[in-house]
Parts: structure tokens; sequence; C-alpha cells
């Protein structure tokens, strides 16, 4: 992989206040990769970073006359191991979080994922989408009680024929902006003192060295 891969996963970017991080995330086939196709259509540039098993898509729009750069951060096969490394979760403002309307277990493994989003993001905001409606439209007359039980926003979504799929992105680029813009979020606090705390411990051993140095006799 070339240098320019590693330099898109500088997340200090993240800080600046026209760059958000949005995540996807869903078992494995559920379609979170059309969905983005989907959305950038020929505009998108996808970047496969494979040392890092997630594949990079890029994306620029006008908010409030503010350009805003997007990177959406798709899962590429790393959900097969039913665990996401991390830097995945790390400095994001949004999740889209996909099932498959066609494969009830995974709609039934939303909870999961849901669970280990909250260990590394407790406060961003997430979109539930049931994605494959084209398949079966009676399906929207089913209720899918999970992302009410959370308090999430639910969209019946198709990749396929591009049903909601523009007002799913848009509104989860909208929420990573308005999250960003309002939060003090308490895990990159975190994460922001203890690199500051690793910081001060080895400038405090080196004064140590440096004084035990100086306090020792010279050896005639």
């Amino acid at each position: 992989m070339d240098a320019g891969g590693i330099s898109d996963l500088d997340l200090e970017k993240y800080d600046a206040d026209e760059q958000v991080k949005i995540i996807c995330l869903g078992d494995s086939a559920v379609g979170k990769s059309k969905l983005m196709e989907r959305f950038l259509m020929d505009g998108y540039r996808p970047q496969q970073l494979s040392t890092y098993a997630l594949t990079l898509y890029k994306y620029t729009t006008t908010i409030n006359g503010q350009t805003v750069l997007v990177d959406f951060w798709d899962t590429a096969g790393q959900e097969r191991f039913r665990s996401m490394h991390p830097s995945y979760y790390h400095k994001a403002h949004a999740c889209v979080m996909v099932f498959d309307v066609q494969r009830k277990i995974t709609y039934k493994n939303l909870p999961n994922w849901y669970k280990e989003l909250r260990e590394y993001r407790p406060e961003i905001p997430c979109l539930v989408v049931a994605n494959k409606i084209d398949a079966d439209i009676k399906v929207t007359q089913k209720s899918f009680n999970f992302a009410k039980k959370q308090g999430l926003p639910f969209y019946f979504v198709s990749a396929a024929d591009g049903t909601n799929v523009v007002k799913v992105f848009k509104d989860a680029i909208q929420m990573a902006l308005s999250y960003k813009k309002n939060s003090s979020d308490f895990m990159d606090e975190v994460m922001r003192e203890l690199e500051n705390f690793d910081l001060e411990s080895k400038e405090e051993s080196s004064d140590k060295e440096e004084e035990t140095q100086e306090g020792k006799p010279d050896s005639a």
C-alpha cells in the first residue's frame, strides 16, 4: 500500500470543522457498500485500504454555503469477525447501521453491533437502515422495533432501485455535522487525556534521568 493510503487514516484531520467521518455497520452482505455506491454513483472514488481492512469513500458537499468533506468508512469484510478494530470507531461522527429485510439473522444481530458502537462512541447519532425492500415491498408494513426501542431514526431503503438512499446519507451528514458542533465527546476526551498523560510521563522520566545523571559524582 502506498503512503497516500496511510495519510488518509490520519485521524487528526477529523478535528477540522469541515471534515466528518461516517461509519457503516452491519452483518456481511447486507448491502453496505452497494448503498454507498448508489448514493455516490459516478462521483465516488473508493479506496481499498486492505492493510486496515476498510474501504474509504470520499465525498464533498456544500451545506449552508460551507464545503464539507465526508469520509464514509466501510467494513471491507472485517465484520465477518463479529467485531471491528477500535480505530474504525475512533473520531467517527455518525453511524449508518444496516440490515437485510430478507435475512432475519441480520436484524437479530443489530443489538450486538449497537452495543459495540456504544462502547467506543457513546454519543454519536446512529441511523438504522432496512435494506433490499425492492425484493418484497410488503415488508415495509412490518414493525421493526429495535430502532424505536433505542430512539434511533429508521429508514426503509433499496440500494437496487435507490429508494431513500440519498435521504439516509444526507441525513447522516447533517447529523454528523450537528453532533460535531455540539458535542464534547467523552471517549475522545479520554483518548486525548491518555495521550497527554503518556507524554507527561515520558517527560517526567527523562527529567528524572537528567537529574540522576547530574547528581552523580564525577569519577576521578
